[in-house]
């Protein structure tokens, strides 16, 4: 079995580390992250707009004569999304080549805005709202790269205004980017006005089978299994898994947002919040459930003390203490009970949302969250998500149960032979 282990963390484990710390998908994964402060608050507007409360109450009704004023925040968030997203991209990847990051954030904010084709109106042509929200994700992501490689190379063959050393540094990157904006300009600029070829479009054509794999019962059950997988060597599977789904799923969550705030249903089941709130519930593996058997039937003195030093760091999804203290990782004893537990929950969940037993989720609440209240928010509100939570706990603490019981009495032999 050591064996195998060792196999599968060099031949597969290690690799998949190693492409999650590439530069690029690293500047992607940062930018994206970037921009979760602005959607957990502006989703939070979608709750106030749209109270889960019956019609009949006064702050329902309240809510429905000033629903444009409250949607403003929202608006300014998830509307102008890949704005945010683009800079932060654009600035992280050119901090990993020390170039100035403010001027690969403006740069790839710039290719960004004029790969977007302008729609006539009565007042002349505007830029469409819908191109900076979600449907803009991934031509964001492209362009972004796009701008800070032509800055990275100006840099390198020294095409650049070089200004004297006397001059403050603000003002000498300034003139800089002159060249390399020029360059941007041109290229994204012919694109779309001279040969009038829709970037956007072109690129979400190129996405689109990865946005409809990823909201299917294969596309949840696959990240499941990669994230626990990794974080039985020790690797931490969310941020590698989420470095290439966490655009996807972003997308999926604006969109149902959006939906909402346009008084239509939501239909995406499998946004970042699906995974959040009813699979790593207490974190990665749902160790929730192990710490419970550990508090409830534990009979030697390790398990006991470290289930009561992991529990509230677990309530609040950080299970780090659990993976490295129990330990988990690189434990064969556990490696059934910390992928099998996700896998079942992952298959209850997605049809309990499938049947429409639950509200699709469109509100983005702090991940630190205990699960049944994270989970009830991001539905809008809907208690049956708490139930759902509740059940996931029970199926998780069900299926760690004999697998505890084994590494308890191992422990409780080894404290009685050192006495």
């Amino acid at each position: 079995m050591n064996r195998f282990f060792e196999v599968l963390e060099e031949k597969v484990a290690l690799p998949m580390s190693k492409i999650s710390e590439q530069r690029h998908l690293r500047a992607l994964r940062d930018g994206v992250v970037s921009a979760i402060p602005f959607i957990i608050v502006g989703s939070f507007f979608l709750i106030i707009a749209f109270p889960p409360v019956p019609e009949t109450w006064g702050i329902h009704q309240w809510a429905a004569e000033h629903i444009s004023e409250i949607l403003i925040p929202y608006r300014m968030t998830f509307w102008i999304m890949s704005l945010y997203i683009c800079f932060g991209i654009g600035y992280n990847l050119a901090k990993s080549y020390d170039l100035d990051p403010l001027t690969g954030g403006q740069l790839s904010v710039a290719a960004f805005l004029l790969s977007i084709m302008p729609v006539q109106f009565d007042e002349g042509l505007m830029l469409p709202m819908e191109s900076l929200g979600s449907v803009g994700i991934f031509p964001c992501m492209i362009l972004a790269i796009f701008a800070v490689e032509v800055l990275r190379f100006c840099k390198e063959k020294n095409v650049m205004f070089k200004m004297p050393e006397q001059v403050p540094s603000s003002v000498a990157h300034s003139f800089e980017a002159v060249i390399p904006a020029a360059i941007v300009i041109a290229v994204i600029g012919t694109i779309n006005v001279v040969f009038k070829i829709n970037l956007e479009q072109v690129i979400q054509v190129l996405f689109s089978p990865l946005v409809k794999a990823g909201d299917t019962f294969l596309g949840v059950l696959v990240p499941v299994l990669l994230v626990t997988f990794l974080w039985l060597f020790g690797i931490h599977g969310d941020s590698i898994v989420g470095s290439v789904a966490r655009p996807i799923w972003l997308q999926y969550f604006t969109e149902n947002a959006e939906k909402v705030a346009n008084h239509q249903t939501p239909t995406h089941i499998a946004p970042e919040t699906f995974f959040q709130w009813f699979i790593w519930i207490g974190g990665s593996g749902a160790t929730l459930g192990l710490i419970i058997c550990a508090i409830i039937f534990g009979r030697a003195k390790y398990t006991k003390s470290i289930s009561r030093a992991c529990l509230i760091p677990s309530i609040f999804n950080i299970n780090e203490p659990v993976i490295f203290g129990f330990p988990i990782m690189l434990n064969p004893l556990f490696f059934i009970p910390f992928v099998l537990s996700p896998v079942i929950m992952t298959i209850v969940t997605w049809f309990a949302f499938k049947l429409e037993f639950i509200h699709l989720m469109y509100v983005q609440p702090p991940w630190t969250l205990p699960a049944p209240i994270g989970a009830f928010l991001a539905t809008g509100g809907d208690w049956r998500a708490i139930v759902l939570v509740i059940i996931n706990i029970l199926i998780s603490t069900f299926i760690y149960y004999p697998f505890f019981k084994i590494y308890d009495k191992k422990q409780l032999q080894l404290e009685l032979e050192e006495e």
